[in-house]
């Protein structure tokens, strides 16, 4: 782990703004807007509310969204460090080795955040599955196909692997339910967990961040790096945001249809949930891109940024700091007064203030934690 003191030759405030908004919902933002539900009286805030929980199986909202946005934007900001170190003549060989330690810090500090305090002479019980382990084996995977093959060669890839995850799920018969179920005790997923998986799943039966599902999850990266592509070619700003919103619609029209078939579900991270997720991250993308690097609208997104260029620092911070228990200390003088149910919502608010001017506090200072 390293500390860096700027931002890279040709770094684009877009992508650090949209990875900041991301961070922003992982580390309390969502939180919040979800506790607004049924305080408000106002049919919109309870339905955005509603947004920011997990559907229990087959089904989609917002909040299924935030993790695979993640691993997109890791894909397009891999594009940028991978072609700039090749243009500093920078060997393959180097690079893979740094991104394959890289990916090793991360399946490390993931167990970490998943298991403390971990009981090591247990191991059966440890949840080797995280959201840091699969960021860091998508982009070790991804850079080997970026290294090797070009922009079509890795689309290709990419639906290649979605088809045949498909096919797999639809064709290969699990013992005791057959071939084709998409149910929660009969899919594939689930028993090639219990299977083959080490340690303690987090579902009982399955695991969504265990072994099948990380194929389909490290496309989300490939096609992340066919934005970060897009972004660094040399044609006009108004081309190359025609290119991504043609992709996000393309993703998201794939994604609706398959979802007839093979439905849209983040458990399973099924093939029509990632056409779906990579189709919204395009256009997402290409928003702030056209607002910020485009239009050249920067000053908003600064409360974005500051999120966006700490991202790691944040996420194991929300998980080792209890941010709202110092909300607690610093603010509940003042929010004591208001309704009680009101509480939790002013609650979140304060911890989420406190994230903020940590993090503030670490851009002022040209702390920016990276591996």
């Amino acid at each position: 782990m390293t500390t860096g003191t700027g931002s890279l030759p040709g770094r684009l405030a877009s992508i650090d703004a949209l990875r900041g908004f991301d961070m922003l919902m992982i580390s309390g933002g969502g939180t919040f807007i979800f506790l607004l539900k049924g305080k408000t009286n106002i049919a919109f805030v309870d339905s955005m509310a509603a947004q920011f929980v997990h559907p229990e199986w087959n089904g989609f909202t917002f909040y299924d969204f935030i993790f695979p946005l993640f691993l997109f934007l890791a894909g397009t900001s891999l594009s940028f460090s991978l072609t700039g170190a090749i243009s500093r003549n920078v060997a393959k060989s180097e690079l893979l080795k740094k991104v394959f330690v890289r990916m090793l810090v991360l399946i490390l500090l993931g167990i970490l955040d998943k298991n403390a305090p971990i009981n090591i002479f247990d191991p059966a019980h440890i949840r080797y599955g995280s959201v840091l382990g699969r960021i860091g084996i998508a982009t070790f995977l991804v850079a080997i196909l970026y290294l090797n093959y070009s922009f079509m060669s890795r689309l290709y890839w990419a639906f290649s692997i979605l088809v045949l995850y498909y096919l797999a799920l639809l064709l290969i018969p699990v013992p005791g339910y057959g071939a084709g179920d998409f149910s929660f005790n009969g899919n594939l997923v689930g028993w090639f967990d219990r299977s083959f998986m080490p340690g303690r799943l987090k579902q009982d039966t399955y695991d969504e961040l265990a072994l099948l599902t990380t194929f389909p999850a490290i496309c989300l990266t490939i096609f992340g790096t066919i934005a970060g592509d897009i972004l660094l070619g040399q044609k006009s700003p108004g081309t190359k945001l025609s290119w991504m919103c043609s992709f996000g619609l393309i993703g998201i029209s794939s994604g609706v249809l398959w979802n007839f078939i093979f439905p849209v579900n983040k458990h399973l991270w099924s093939s029509s949930f990632i056409m779906l997720t990579a189709g919204m991250a395009f256009l997402l993308l290409s928003f702030f891109y056209w607002i910020i690097d485009i239009k050249g609208y920067q000053k908003w997104a600064f409360f974005f940024r500051v999120i966006g260029m700490n991202s790691l620092a944040i996420y194991l911070a929300v998980r080792f700091i209890d941010f709202n228990a110092s909300s607690r200390l610093l603010f509940e003088g003042f929010y004591m007064h208001s309704a009680e149910p009101w509480h939790e919502v002013w609650n979140a608010l304060g911890g989420l203030l406190i994230v903020w001017f940590f993090l503030y506090f670490l851009y002022r200072n040209k702390i920016f934690i990276k591996i």
